[in-house]
């Protein structure tokens, strides 16, 4: 048969042997890989360099942060309880001294003032008559400085509204239920001291001193307050007219011997005063006026033996 002119056109090429395949392959040949350039490295290092930047500021940012809390500083009169989280908690062992203390972020330090402190407090107490009385307390205390990591422990920094205030309300009322409203208002000294004592002796089982217990004023209620003024202006009263009647007492005595001495004066005189002495006294006392620049006027009485009189020129 015949193949018509369109098939012959149409048949497939031969397939190329393995030698063609590789001329064809040497015919194209492949990039090579250029190396990084300089522009290209000093980008790199740049923003090597900016990352580090970033995270050295992100540590100096988080170091002053934490600074106030990692580098404590502990006052003149102060201590430290240190707190570690994963070394056993409070240190009872010892207490952080003065000075400056590192303390690692996940650990603390409590700081305590071993100075002595004053509390000023009221209160209301029974004496032992019944009768309601406020008083104005100054308390002054301080924690013991070996105790104080046992106190932080067992108490805590409320120690003063815990232990101090309670403590010391109770001996007062205890003690304030011995004495009457008189010894209470005159602030006894010997009540107070017996307040500190027996403050001493049971506030110091709790790691906490107690130096002094000043009662500062004593209010009572408003009408007994002045019941009591009114009884003190009455005996105010009746000591300034004691003092009275004992003055005039004084003053009649004085009189009454100023008046003795007067008559045995006069006694003793009359025995001694005759006309001769009386007339030369006279006399003297004449001369020693007409001596004077004043004018003056003299009388002379009708007898021999009359004294002169004189009177002053300027007298009306």
């Amino acid at each position: 048969m015949f193949r018509s002119r369109t098939d012959t056109l149409a048949f497939d090429p031969p397939p190329l042997t393995p030698r063609a395949a590789s001329d064809d392959a040497r015919e194209v040949p492949s990039e090579p890989i250029a190396p990084p350039s300089r522009k290209a490295a000093r980008g790199m290092m740049r923003g090597m360099l900016i990352r580090f930047a970033i995270v050295l500021a992100a540590l100096a940012f988080v170091a002053v942060y934490l600074a106030p809390d990692i580098f404590v500083e502990t006052q003149s009169g102060d201590v430290g309880v240190m707190f570690r989280r994963f070394a056993g908690g409070t240190q009872t062992e010892q207490v952080v001294g003065e000075g400056l203390t590192f303390v690692p972020p996940w650990d603390q330090l409590f700081i305590y003032s071993t100075r002595v402190q004053e509390c000023k407090h009221t209160m209301t107490v029974l004496t032992n008559d019944g009768l309601t009385v406020t008083l104005n307390l100054s308390i002054r205390y301080r924690p013991e400085r070996e105790m104080v990591a046992l106190l932080h422990q067992r108490v805590g920094p409320e120690y003063k509204e815990r232990i101090v205030i309670p403590e010391v309300e109770s001996v007062l009322r205890t003690t304030m239920s011995h004495f009457g409203m008189n010894e209470v208002y005159a602030s006894d000294r010997g009540m107070v001291q017996q307040v500190i004592s027996d403050s001493l002796d049971q506030v110091s089982e709790k790691y906490v001193q107690i130096d002094d217990v000043i009662v500062r004023s004593v209010q009572l209620p408003a009408h007994l307050t002045q019941i009591i003024e009114d009884k003190m202006a009455e005996k105010e009263k009746a000591a300034a007219y004691a003092y009275r009647l004992e003055a005039e007492r004084k003053e009649a005595e004085r009189k009454e011997i100023e008046a003795t001495g007067l008559k045995k004066y006069n006694e003793l005189l009359a025995g001694t005063l005759t006309p001769e002495i009386l007339k030369w006294r006279g006399l003297e006392v004449t001369r020693d006026l007409a001596k004077s620049p004043n004018s003056k006027t003299i009388f002379l009485g009708n007898r021999s033996n009359d004294l002169p009189l004189l009177l002053d020129g300027q007298s009306k």
